[in-house]
């Protein structure tokens, strides 16, 4: 059994995503999975997951292998529950991502690319203590427009991007970006290693600024 390289989106589907956003973000996941599956080294390593967060979190695709993904039409409603989402990944790490034992390798560090437009209505400190427990490789935490906190993105993760603005175009942008840093780390893993820090990825398009 190859080691697969869990990729979970973690994607904010509260009520301000919805129009343009939401559409945009259902693109973009279309678009990321189209450019992978281009690639030889994700296609034999990478896995995506997608987690949606509005007033619950729930997984609406587990961790599936790319051709045989299928990206469910979403829609945009409700609160941000980011705590309740970062908990949801913690139990599916635990649930789909293969551990390493004596006998054989388990799967890669899952990396992780978390997309929010505003600020958490739920406990999400609370989430995020039960998230920071698990093993992951690269976490990256994307602050869509001017709407989101990056103060809270900072605690889940030093790797915060933002958008200017959360339209298509930006959005886009986004995941093309996402694409590019999966297809790095799919060839890593091929050579042995995994990405550690936002260094190792692809250098951000204009439209997607690191925070510092």
């Amino acid at each position: 059994m190859a080691r697969r390289l869990p990729v979970y989106l973690v994607l904010d589907t509260s009520g301000s995503m919805m129009g343009e956003p939401i559409a945009a973000v259902e693109t973009g996941v279309q678009t990321l999975v189209s450019a992978l599956r281009q690639d030889p080294y994700a296609l034999e390593t990478a896995y995506l997951s997608i987690i949606t967060f509005d007033s619950n979190a729930k997984q609406i695709v587990p961790l599936t292998e790319l051709t045989a993904f299928q990206m469910p039409s979403i829609s945009a409603n409700g609160l941000t529950s980011l705590g309740d989402a970062l908990k949801l990944l913690a139990n599916k790490i635990d649930s789909e991502v293969a551990k390493t034992t004596a006998e054989v390798k388990g799967d890669w560090k899952p990396l992780v690319f978390i997309m929010t437009d505003g600020g958490p209505t739920d406990d999400w400190k609370k989430g995020l203590a039960e998230f920071q427990k698990r093993k992951t490789g690269m976490v990256v935490a994307c602050a869509a427009g001017q709407g989101a906190d990056t103060n809270v993105l900072k605690q889940i993760t030093e790797c915060v991007v933002q958008l200017d603005t959360a339209d298509s175009s930006t959005i886009k942008a986004f995941f093309k970006w996402v694409s590019a840093s999966v297809s790095t780390g799919s060839q890593k893993v091929d050579s042995g290693n995994e990405v550690v820090g936002i260094g190792e990825l692809p250098p951000p398009p204009p439209e997607v600024n690191i925070v510092v």
